[in-house]
């Protein structure tokens, strides 16, 4: 019996021999550690359970903090394919917005626009023949520092000649100087080449001459005529162009014409085909 002891302690002591000392010590401590701990927790309750659960509240928080990942990234992946969602659609409603804000200033435009050429085709058309009148959209503004002229949209296809006269609201703007099928040339009364025979309240003749600027100027006025403000000039249509009568602007005491339509600022304007060409 005492052999087979000694027989059983040599193989063990040769086992630990064979696994080297740190691995002999770490199983040995393993053992008793686990020794400890089983007698702790069956003969000590009172110093085991705080310790017990001071272990579980450590081991929980660790668990919650490892599974933390694993809950977050996809959430972020929601919220951040919902922001890229959100941002997209966003990024729609502004290209459909300004899409509509462009067709509201369009539309606003063309009211505009509309509301005019009422007022024109009222104005231009009372006491008239329809049939005489050519209404023209401006397409060209030539603004130099001395000619003054602008190109309509309308020429000798609509029936307009050379020399016929031109007006906006009634009132005198110009004569047509040159015509092409589809276009043609008007010569505003500011050009300085422009010159028509004038009256003023019916009661003195003068020649309106253009000046390059916004406002022509009168010559030949009688002598020892007195220019006052705010006199009516109409074309006195003696040169066989210009309708006797048509308005043309208001005199200034620097012997000027302040025009009662503004030279610059001509978007329509209507043609009097009742005036024929005149010879030269």
């Amino acid at each position: 019996m005492s052999v087979s002891r000694e027989d059983f302690s040599i193989a063990f002591r040769s086992a630990l021999l064979k696994r080297g000392g740190a691995q002999k010590f770490s199983v040995l401590s393993l053992i008793f550690l686990a020794l400890i701990i089983f007698f702790l927790d069956v003969y000590g309750t009172k110093f085991t359970k705080p310790v017990r659960g001071f272990i579980n509240d450590v081991v929980y928080r660790v668990t919650f903090l490892a599974s933390t990942p694993t809950r977050f990234f996809p959430q972020a992946g929601k919220d951040i394919a919902s922001y890229l969602n959100v941002r997209e659609e966003n990024e729609r409603l502004k290209v459909e917005l300004e899409k509509y804000k462009s067709l509201e200033l369009n539309v606003e435009f063309l009211t505009e626009e509309n509301q005019n050429l009422q007022k024109i085709l009222e104005t231009e058309y009372f006491n008239k023949n329809l049939s005489n009148i050519i209404l023209a959209k401006v397409l060209v503004d030539k603004n130099s520092p001395f000619l003054k002229s602008i190109i309509i949209n309308k020429g000798t296809r609509a029936g307009i000649l050379k020399g016929m006269p031109v007006t906006k609201n009634n009132y005198l703007v110009g004569r047509v100087v040159e015509t092409n099928y589809l276009s043609s040339r008007v010569l505003l009364l500011n050009d300085l080449n422009s010159r028509i025979p004038v009256t003023l309240d019916e009661s003195a003749q003068a020649i309106l001459s253009g000046s390059g600027s916004s406002k022509p100027i009168l010559e030949y006025l009688p002598e020892d005529y007195e220019i006052l403000e705010d006199i009516n000039v109409f074309a006195s249509g003696k040169d066989g162009i210009f309708t006797a009568g048509t308005p043309v602007g208001k005199t200034n005491l620097d012997g000027e014409v302040e025009l009662f339509v503004d030279p610059n600022q001509l978007s329509f304007v209507t043609v009097n085909l009742n005036i024929k060409k005149k010879d030269n």
